[in-house]
């Protein structure tokens, strides 16, 4: 796909190229040399708008003063036909490219002809990658962390097809282990209360207090219908009620999400590892590569011996690895069961040599940070390189805001605030804009008022109010001078004579740029921060260039270049599942 930034970058390499070796058989410059320049934007166009060091950097090798030759450079330049209309030498050499009208042009057409593609790359060059994101344990509903944890997950998917991944969207539902059979006590305790009386019968310590385990409980009982607990004891009904409370919760999980405009390609049961022996097969496979040992009755990972390599192969020094306060993890405890440890690096195991995805992206909290070098080595260690194919994106926390005072509990549960009850409170666009508007290695602060605001201090508002603004100016002038917005070969580039239109046509060019650097950095906030500033290149646009009362081919290229900026900004948004309204 087009990237004209790019493509202007390459041109000036090229016209630079080609005038040297039309120097150099003039007999004006040495032949032969290679030459290796940087083409950069300079920061101030007043310095043009590419820069090549050719004359600095071929110097040595053509042993001539950088500006005699630059001088020669632009001798023997052909600029006709290219996107370039003006060279000058600047100190010590550089040579500075001025963009023409033809480049302005080909920037509206390249987004005409791709149209929603515009942006597209091929920086995945079709390889399969996994995301994986908010996989809440299915103990109660999801809360703020799940609800950022989801957009960037989510927007992260987003960005990542579009730059040529082949992508597969997971959640992981931990339905086995310790927090399970904490789930089902917390929901017996409950019904033995509702049997009971809530003094009658204590509720364990460590159990779910929340509101919705009391509901699950009272479902429980209509549903059985009989004397509870009757003549089966605790254990023989923890099952029951653990079945019970999945298939309630989860498809609740869905709904939200679904309303949160997020759907998996899959939802994977940590459950089917254990029942499968899978779990069971990838330790003995830890084993078998000797990376494993018994004490104390339990099976546990060297993993002190498989972060030191790790981190050797990494190039920290010996040294620097024995300094470090290093410590293996059980695998399989003394009673036989295996751990969440072990269930996790079976999970990956069967992401990378099962399913064979070439990349698995997961996103996780900032409370994870100690785990993550900790898998990636046991994934090393059975042969999977999990350092380089298993990336992990690190999610700080979220502050919500309201008043200007932290909002801490919900006042229905008396817990973190839920998913479902922010969006009761926001728009769903309010909420993936927001959410997706820092890194996910930055605090953010969640300012409920602000995101509800109509006003150009709220950033969702400001960029769907651009965009918006737009299809009412078509509109308008549409009805009131009976101007269409023409075809990108019908529109004079040599019209766009302002500082305000070069800029915003720069600004649509950019976009493709910054669509692979969110993909390959895993930072789809960066599509935010584009969109904020395109936003703004068009509000100055349109307040210092008339459109209404101007010349017919002035009005014509004006037109098209607000379409086209109305076009970009609904491809951004997009991205992010927000909506480009045409009216507020």
């Amino acid at each position: 796909m087009t990237n004209m930034i790019q493509a202007a970058r390459e041109q000036v390499a090229a016209l630079t190229q080609a005038a040297y070796e039309r120097a150099a058989a003039g007999g004006v410059l040495p032949a032969g040399a290679e030459v290796k320049a940087t083409v950069e934007i300079p920061k101030d166009s007043a310095h043009g708008d590419y820069a090549s060091s050719f004359a600095m950097a071929g110097a040595k090798a053509l042993h001539m003063a950088p500006r005699a030759i630059a001088q020669a450079i632009v001798d023997h330049l052909e600029l006709e036909g290219s996107y370039f209309n003006r060279v000058e030498i600047a100190g010590p050499g550089f040579l500075n490219f001025t963009l023409g009208p033809t480049w302005y042009g080909q920037v509206l057409s390249a987004v005409e002809v791709e149209g929603a593609s515009y942006g597209s790359g091929d920086g995945g060059a079709g390889k399969k990658v996994m995301v994986e994101f908010v996989s809440a344990n299915p103990t109660g509903p999801m809360h703020m962390g799940n609800a950022r944890g989801g957009v960037l997950g989510d927007t992260l998917a987003n960005v990542l097809k579009r730059d040529g991944w082949d992508v597969w969207k997971e959640f992981y539902v931990n339905d086995a282990g310790n927090q399970i059979n904490k789930f089902a006590r917390s929901i017996y305790a409950r019904c033995m209360q509702l049997t009971l009386g809530e003094e009658n019968y204590p509720f364990p310590e460590d159990g779910y207090h929340g509101e919705d385990i009391w509901e699950l409980a009272q479902g429980f009982l209509r549903q059985k219908g009989i004397a509870f607990p009757g003549e089966i004891s605790e254990a023989d009904w923890l099952n029951d009620l653990a079945q019970y409370g999945l298939e309630r919760n989860i498809p609740r999980m869905e709904a939200d999400l679904k309303k949160y405009g997020i759907e998996y390609d899959q939802w994977f049961l940590e459950s089917s590892l254990h029942s499968s022996g899978y779990v069971a097969q990838t330790v003995a496979l830890l084993t078998e590569k000797g990376w494993t040992y018994e004490k104390d009755g339990a099976l546990w990972l060297n993993t002190t011996q498989l972060l030191k390599k790790k981190y050797l192969a990494e190039g920290r020094s010996q040294e620097q690895v024995d300094k470090l306060d290093l410590k293996d993890d059980v695998l399989r405890r003394a009673n036989g069961f295996y751990t969440y440890f072990a269930a996790d690096i079976a999970y990956h195991r069967n992401k990378l040599e099962e399913r064979k995805f070439d990349l698995v992206i997961n996103i996780w909290g900032a409370d994870h940070h100690g785990h993550v070098a900790r898998l990636q080595a046991a994934l090393d260690g059975l042969g999977l390189d999990g350092s380089h194919r298993l990336v992990i994106v690190l999610m700080q926390l979220v502050n919500l805001l309201q008043d200007g005072k932290p909002v801490r509990m919900s006042k229905r549960t008396g817990k973190a605030i839920a998913l479902h009850d922010l969006l009761d409170e926001i728009s769903v666009d309010a909420a993936r804009y927001y959410f997706n508007n820092r890194a996910a290695s930055s605090p953010l602060d969640f300012d409920l008022d602000l995101a509800v605001r109509q006003d150009s201090e709220n950033p969702v508002y400001y960029v769907q109010y651009a965009h918006a603004r737009i299809c009412s100016l078509l509109s308008r002038l549409a009805e009131e001078e009976g101007a269409a917005v023409p075809a990108a070969e019908d529109v004079d580039a040599a019209a766009f004579t302002t500082a305000e239109e070069m800029a915003l046509i720069k600004s649509l060019a950019q976009y493709p740029e910054e669509l692979h650097l969110a993909a390959r950095d895993f930072d789809p906030s960066r599509i935010n921060r584009y969109l904020t500033a395109l936003a703004g290149d068009f509000h100055r646009f349109y307040n210092a260039c008339r459109l209404k009362g101007e010349e017919r081919s002035v009005l014509s290229a004006r037109l098209k270049l607000a379409d086209t900026v109305r076009a970009v900004l609904a491809n951004g948004l997009g991205l992010l599942g927000v909506t480009a309204p045409e009216k507020m």
